[in-house]
């Protein structure tokens, strides 16, 4: 089936899902947050109930209540792709149905997680998963936080000739699998930068586009990045704005703060610029006192104590 995957081009928030202060999902501050990506931050799309909205720590009724969510607050107004991905196939297909019928623009599926099921089962988890459905399919390549064996650019492009895939999310520091991807299947496939460690090499490589939890808060700069890459062929330009970026990118390779989560520290920037991020769900604890006001002498001494103002400098 031929898909129109030009929609699937630019930067696309790995969105949060918003906790209370309990644990308790908050439909109310998800849907403020949504709205603000698309709305002030002018994010090309949105990935729901991936890694960053933490789907591993929702239940199936919860990802549910977040499909509808997604539904009834994004409205058609940018491509959503929602987060289907189980261990089990069967699961995995019930998850991706009932997100067709909330209007998935697309599906991105994690490779099969925890019990390393060996290759040929993985690949066979995504020809079911794909007869089973009818909108692009998104692989959530990322090994590292799956446990699972990777599939690489050569597999992937067999299950793009096969109408398996359509998409791929390419969760690596390196940009090997981007640049081989882009030789393999060029446009037939939308790919995706998927990590936040070399995001301006990853678009210099081919990637159609971004999808990572750093873009919670750094959307528009990195939508800038991707322009002059892109569009304007200005690699230098681009080049200048991922050095914009790489300081928040480094508040978590180097853990600045301690020991804490990428999400938490998202949050409480979020939070520092007036805006709720809400919590993590347990065990992502918030940042305490001490790494809140480092956060906050960190994001002046950068220049993200005001993301408009980073914008307009670059």
């Amino acid at each position: 089936m031929a898909y129109a995957l030009n929609r699937f081009r630019g930067i696309f928030p790995a969105a949060l899902t918003m906790f209370d202060r309990d644990n308790n999902f908050d439909e109310e501050a998800t849907a403020r947050h949504w709205n603000w990506l698309i709305d002030h931050q002018k994010a090309d799309g949105l990935v729901i109930t991936g890694t960053s909205g933490e789907f591993i720590a929702l239940s199936d009724e919860e990802r549910l209540r977040a499909f509808k969510l997604a539904q009834s607050v994004v409205r058609g107004r940018v491509p959503v792709i929602f987060g289907s991905g189980h261990y089990s196939t069967k699961l995995t297909i019930k998850l991706s149905e009932e997100a067709q019928k909330c209007g998935a623009d697309a599906l991105i599926v994690i490779l099969p997680y925890f019990q390393r099921p060996p290759k040929p089962a993985v690949i066979e988890h995504f020809r079911r998963v794909r007869r089973a459905t009818s909108v692009p399919i998104m692989l959530y390549n990322n090994p590292a936080n799956s446990a699972c064996v990777e599939l690489n650019p050569r597999e992937i492009a067999q299950l793009v000739e096969e109408d398996v895939l359509h998409m791929v999310k390419s969760t690596f520091g390196t940009v090997e699998p981007v640049h081989d991807l882009s030789s393999l299947v060029g446009d037939r496939m939308a790919i995706f930068y998927g990590s936040f460690l070399a995001a301006y090499e990853g678009l210099c490589a081919g990637a159609h586009g971004w999808i990572s939890g750093i873009l919670n808060v750094v959307t528009r700069a990195a939508k800038a990045m991707r322009q002059a890459i892109v569009m304007e062929n200005d690699p230098h330009r681009g080049f200048r704005i991922w050095k914009q970026i790489l300081p928040i990118v480094h508040l978590w390779t180097y853990q600045e703060l301690g020991p804490v989560s990428d999400l938490a520290i998202y949050r409480s920037m979020l939070n520092s610029w007036g805006l709720k991020g809400g919590y993590c769900r347990d065990p992502f604890f918030p940042l305490d006192e001490k790494q809140e006001s480092k956060l906050r002498d960190l994001l002046e001494k950068s220049g993200w104590n005001d993301p408009d103002h980073v914008l307009d400098s670059l």
